[in-house]
């Protein structure tokens, strides 16, 4: 039986992790315009074919950002995406994550296996040494993610990111290659 290489960038038990491309574009906003009630008000995804094309070409074309579709294994249908966003290279080797799950993937764990391998992905091939994400401190299910992935909070920043029309709090939560390493999950 032929061998055929993985479409993935890194897999686990339920997903697997792939860069985008532009052919994503028709299931990833119909998947958006699905969505939008879980993501409002914290996350406002591309939700048509135009603005899609202009989020992808910046993450394909933008050496400080790189984005990652979590997909489920065996049909590969799209069940979220992390982006690493801000990347330092030097002697910072951050990254600032950016995430969202899909409704219909919502609360099944998906997220948490992909942040998982997006997490490894970055303290290995990508050769970063910290990566952060920032959250509205509302948004529960965002921080109960960053927490099971590992990340511990770091602090609170005020008026932080505009988002939905305002300055907006966040809070810091952070991982470093040694902490991710030490806990054995990544």
């Amino acid at each position: 039986m032929p061998h055929h290489a993985s479409r993935y960038l890194a897999e686990g038990p339920r997903v697997g992790i792939r860069h985008f491309t532009h052919e994503d574009g028709a299931e990833f906003t119909a998947r958006a315009r699905e969505s939008k009630d879980l993501h409002h008000p914290w996350l406002f995804p591309p939700d048509t074919a135009q603005a899609y094309t202009a989020y992808a070409d910046r993450l394909i074309e933008d050496p400080t950002r790189v984005g990652f579709l979590v997909c489920e294994k065996g049909d590969g249908a799209i069940a979220g995406f992390v982006n690493v966003n801000n990347i330092v290279q030097g002697g910072f080797r951050s990254g600032a994550l950016g995430y969202g799950a899909f409704a219909h993937a919502a609360g099944r764990g998906l997220m948490t296996e992909g942040l998982g391998l997006v997490v490894a992905y970055a303290f290995g091939a990508m050769r970063l040494h910290r990566l952060e994400i920032n959250v509205q401190p509302l948004n529960a299910p965002s921080i109960a993610l960053a927490r099971a992935c590992g990340f511990r909070l770091e602090g609170f920043s005020p008026k932080m990111l505009f988002v939905d029309g305002a300055w907006r709090d966040h809070q810091r939560w952070a991982i470093t290659a040694e902490t991710a390493r030490e806990s054995g999950r990544h």
